[in-house]
């Protein structure tokens, strides 16, 4: 009396990637599709210190409310505090994820040599190399593999990455970072 047909074959599994994206997954990642998530990123840190601003705002108000004036906050200090805020930012998603707000949004992930996690030192290192030198990422289209300049120096590669944990890197790939490096 069951009208329902009966199968016995799994289910399909649905893959978080789009299907137009399939064919550059695990791919490296181009200039553009890069400088759109670093623009991103970018504003997430300035949200992050817009939001730092306003609560030092409020402390200062609601210590001495009757003569409260803006907290004048000096170039120096202002782009110290960007710094470490970027810094800090790159290296925590970075390390934990090998992904930023950014490159979430963009599909793209940061891999270490051999197409592994970037550990702490190395995400480290990447971050302040990326907020020291933005304009190493005019290097991807001059680069036989899409590589910026933070990519060449530190063994590292951005690819298209839509998966929830890192994409596997073909062996052929690990060899062409090794011929680049050297």
């Amino acid at each position: 009396m069951d009208d329902e047909p009966t199968t016995d074959a799994p289910p399909a599994r649905i893959s978080p990637v789009p299907r137009e994206a399939r064919p550059f997954q695990g791919q490296r990642a181009g200039l553009v599709t890069r400088l759109i998530a670093a623009v991103l990123d970018a504003l997430v840190v300035g949200v992050v210190l817009l939001g730092g601003y306003l609560g030092l705002v409020g402390l200062v108000f609601l210590l001495n409310p009757r003569s409260f004036t803006f907290p004048e906050l000096g170039l120096v200090f202002s782009l110290a505090a960007a710094f470490v805020v970027a810094v800090v930012y790159l290296t925590v998603f970075w390390t934990l994820s090998g992904r930023t707000y950014g490159y979430l949004v963009m599909g793209l992930r940061v891999l270490g040599i051999g197409g592994r996690r970037l550990r702490f030192v190395g995400a480290l290192v990447r971050a302040v190399f990326v907020v020291i030198v933005p304009i190493g990422i005019a290097w991807v289209p001059l680069s036989r593999h899409n590589k910026s300049l933070q990519d060449l120096v530190l063994g590292s590669r951005v690819v298209y990455d839509w998966e929830p944990r890192p994409v596997r890197v073909k062996p052929s790939e690990a060899d062409e970072d090794a011929a680049d490096v050297s």
